[in-house]
């Protein structure tokens, strides 16, 4: 049996399939092999092994506020903070960005005063 399509005849026999083998082996990631799969032991509440939150106002005002200072000690060790010459450079750097840019509005906000001026006496205002 022949199908027409657009003047291409194809035949069925001339028709190749393409069938996907399944392997038993998984396809290795970009950077070797993938990684293992963990398995976690499910708790009696079958929760999947997460930790249990604290439930709102089990935990102290004071205790929430250590373990939040506790936190941002933390997070702050993880800093990259940058040298002292670093933060000059870019002080200076942002100094003189903001002068260009206040005399360049300066500027144009007098050209465009002074247009403005000369079309208003020019239309005898």
């Amino acid at each position: 049996m022949a199908k027409k399509f657009d003047k291409t005849t194809v035949r069925e026999e001339d028709v190749e399939l393409e069938v996907e083998e399944a392997s038993s082996k998984a396809p290795e990631a970009p950077g070797g092999e993938p990684p293992k799969k963990t398995e976690r032991a499910l708790r009696p509440g079958g929760d999947g092994g997460r930790p249990r939150r604290p439930v709102a106002g089990q935990a102290g005002f004071f205790a929430r506020l250590a373990q939040f200072l506790r936190d941002v000690r933390a997070e702050m060790r993880r800093v990259s903070w940058p040298s002292a010459n670093e933060v000059k450079n870019t002080t200076i750097i942002t100094l003189i960005a903001v002068i260009f840019f206040a005399i360049y509005l300066f500027l144009i906000d007098r050209v465009w005063a002074f247009l403005i001026d000369r079309l208003r006496t020019s239309l005898g205002g």
